[in-house]
């Protein structure tokens, strides 16, 4: 059977979406990190791309299995020029899981999320979010009725005002009081922060910098709402794709407009999610990713 070649920049994010999609067309697949070969080796790759020239010296290969391949994915602008060239290479098909802004757009498939506007083109599938396929670990166990709140970090966009943060908390715990109320942070968020969520006690707790682990699906299986803050469409993708809870995002600010804001405000415009502004409402629309994939071939 062939495999599909999944191409990683190191990000755990991208790496996921183009997971996510080989999961959903139940196809096995490795995954390789691909490094650029030389600083500025990104940059000639937008200017080869457009003269339709795919080089080996751009691009470092790592230890690729020798399995025969009926497709190349990649997530993020670092990795589509090295699907492009390997695509070529094996001929097999060149596939991106966001739109590839900056490069042609001639892959074998595109899936591009509706936030980003792409173009009706027939190799175009535009999907709702990112690709998210999540399996609960059994981490976090509710014993009754229970909320998660799911907290990220300060990015190129955001930065955490721990004073907001506080006001939204408070309004949580007045809202659902004889809930049980199940926390956690994620590798970007801040001490300050962390030092914050610590001081309320919680029924549940996990403090990413002193207990790396990921008990958000299994908040999304077992939570009646899940509370998530606006810095990651990654934790936003896998709340509107799976389990029952109702999604509410924490507003975060920022000074310009930007792609997480045009992201939610399309997902809360279908149903699949509630910006909170001290109340909540019932948006537990999901997304079934199984959906976007049906008559894809790889």
């Amino acid at each position: 059977m062939k495999h599909l070649l999944i191409i990683s920049d190191g990000r755990k994010g991208h790496e996921n979406q183009s997971i996510a999609l080989a999961k959903y067309l139940g196809m096995p697949y490795d995954v390789v990190k691909i490094d650029l070969a030389f600083v500025g080796s990104k940059l000639l790759g937008y200017a080869a791309d457009k003269l339709n020239l795919y080089l080996k010296n751009f691009v470092v290969e790592h230890d690729i299995p020798q399995n025969s391949y009926s497709a190349v994915i990649g997530t993020g602008s670092s990795t589509y020029y090295a699907v492009k060239y390997l695509a070529k290479m094996y001929g097999a098909k060149s596939v991106t899981t966001m739109l590839p802004r900056g490069y042609r757009y001639d892959f074998d498939i595109i899936f591009a999320q509706s936030h980003d506007n792409p173009p009706k083109q027939e190799n175009i599938i535009e999907i709702p979010a990112n690709f998210a396929y999540v399996e609960p670990q059994g981490v976090y166990n509710a014993y009754g009725p229970s909320v998660g709140i799911v907290i990220g970090g300060d990015n190129g966009v955001f930065s955490f005002d721990v004073k907001q943060l506080r006001t939204q908390l408070d309004r949580i715990v007045s809202l659902f009081s004889g809930y049980e109320i199940a926390v956690t942070t994620s590798p970007r968020t801040s001490k300050e922060v962390e030092e914050l969520v610590a001081s309320y006690g919680f029924d549940y707790a996990v403090i990413y910098s002193q207990r790396p682990v990921n008990p958000i699906p299994d908040f999304l299986a077992q939570c009646e709402r899940v509370f998530i803050t606006a810095d990651s469409t990654s934790m936003i993708s896998e709340a509107v794709s799976f389990g029952k809870a109702g999604v509410e995002v924490l507003p975060l600010q920022s000074s310009k407009e930007n792609k997480f804001d045009r992201f939610i405000a399309h997902l809360e415009r279908e149903g699949y999610l509630h910006r909170f502004d001290g109340t909540v409402k019932e948006a537990n629309r999901k997304i079934d990713f199984h959906d976007y994939v049906k008559g894809v071939s790889l």
